[in-house]
C-alpha cells in the first residue's frame, strides 16, 4: 500500500486551491458548515481532531454532502490513523513528521501529508515515501520567503507544500503563485465563533472570496 496521493486528489486539491480547516464542537453544525463552504465554491476541507465532534462530523458530512472531498487532521497516532479511515476520509493530514503515524497511513492505504517545517523534517517524510507536505506553522517560521528555500533542494523530487498558520485572503494569492504550493491550509475560512453562532453566510462570503483569490492567482 501507499501513503501518497492519488493523482485524481492531487489534482483536485491544485484546483480548490484551498483547504478549509475545522474544528467542530457540534456534529449537528458538520453539514450546515460543510454547504456554507461549497457554496462559496470551497468543496475541499479537514476536519481536525481536535474535538470529539470530529469524526462524527466526517461521517455525517460524507452521507449528506458527497461532493465534497473531506480528510481529517492534527492525526497523532496510529489509532487515529485508522479511525480517520474507517470514518470515511479522502486523507489524512499530521502537525509533525511521526515515523509510526506515517507507516501505519501507508499499510493501510490512507494518502497522508505529514507537517514539516526544517529540511531533516522533509528529508524524513521523503524517506517515508511522502511527497505532499503540511508546512506548518507556516507565518512563525518565516512565512513564504523561508519556504522558498527549504523547498529548493527538493524541487526536483517532486514535493509540494500545503502551508498552514498565518496563511490568510492577505496573502493567499502570494503563496498560491509559489510552483512548490500546492494548496492552502484555510483555516480562517470557518472561525470557531461564527460556527457557534451558525454564521453560515458569513462563512460562504469568506469562501467566495478565497475561490476568486484562486482563480486570480492560478488563471
Amino acid at each position: 500500500m501507499t501513503s501518497a496521493f492519488p493523482e485524481d486528489l492531487h489534482h483536485t486539491l491544485r484546483r480548490t486551491g484551498v483547504i478549509a480547516v475545522l474544528m467542530i464542537d457540534r456534529a449537528d453544525d458538520a453539514v450546515p458548515l460543510a454547504r456554507a463552504l461549497l457554496a462559496g465554491g470551497v468543496d475541499c476541507i479537514e476536519l481536525t481532531l481536535r474535538t470529539e465532534a470530529a469524526l462524527d462530523s466526517l461521517r455525517r458530512i460524507r452521507a449528506e454532502v458527497p461532493e465534497l472531498v473531506a480528510g481529517v487532521g492534527t492525526i497523532l497516532t496510529p489509532r487515529q490513523v485508522n479511525d480517520a479511515k474507517e470514518a470515511g476520509a479522502s486523507f489524512g493530514v499530521a502537525p509533525g513528521m511521526n515515523p509510526r503515524v506515517v507507516a501505519e497511513a501507508r499499510r493501510i492505504g490512507l494518502p497522508f501529508a505529514p507537517g514539516v517545517c526544517t529540511p531533516t523534517d522533509i528529508e524524513l517524510a521523503l524517506e517515508a515515501g511522502c511527497r505532499l507536505l503540511k508546512f506548518f506553522p507556516c507565518e512563525p517560521c518565516g512565512g513564504l520567503p523561508y519556504l522558498k528555500t527549504i523547498a529548493a533542494p527538493f524541487m526536483h523530487l517532486g514535493v509540494q507544500f500545503i502551508p498552514l498558520g498565518g496563511v490568510n485572503a492577505a496573502n493567499a494569492a502570494a503563496y498560491l503563485k509559489e510552483p512548490s504550493v500546492l494548496a492552502l491550509g484555510g483555516s480562517w475560512l470557518a472561525p470557531k465563533e461564527l460556527i457557534a453562532k451558525g454564521g453560515w453566510q458569513a462563512i460562504t462570503t469568506l469562501a467566495t472570496e478565497i475561490t476568486s483569490i484562486v482563480k486570480q492567482a492560478r488563471p
